[in-house]
């Protein structure tokens, strides 16, 4: 399901995603790479594996100098149940993510 409305990530009081082409899956909202803040991701070396996504690749999240580890997540190569994904990010451990 494709968002009409424009959905924000903010994090540590900075809006670090903005788009109002976000898709949801599982109660998440999946935004374009190109609309999250480039400067703001920090590549992890954390992964996990949902069945029917596929394998996990994460992202810390900093902002004027505090982390939050693995904070952001996506899916290099989405199995194809979950195609819609692809080269999209989603957000989680304290990052709020709300209509802008």
């Amino acid at each position: 399901m494709v968002e009409s409305m424009s959905m924000q990530a903010i994090w540590n009081g900075e809006v670090i995603a903005d788009s109002d082409d976000t898709v949801v899956v599982e109660n998440n909202h999946y935004f374009p790479l190109e609309s999250v803040r480039p400067d703001v991701l920090r590549p992890s070396q954390h992964h996990t594996v949902c069945p029917w996504k596929g394998t996990a690749s994460y992202y810390s999240v900093e902002v004027d100098g505090k982390v939050n580890a693995d904070a952001a997540w996506y899916y290099p190569e989405p199995k194809d149940a979950a195609a819609q994904i692809k080269d999209r990010v989603a957000f989680w451990h304290g990052v709020e993510v709300r209509a802008g």
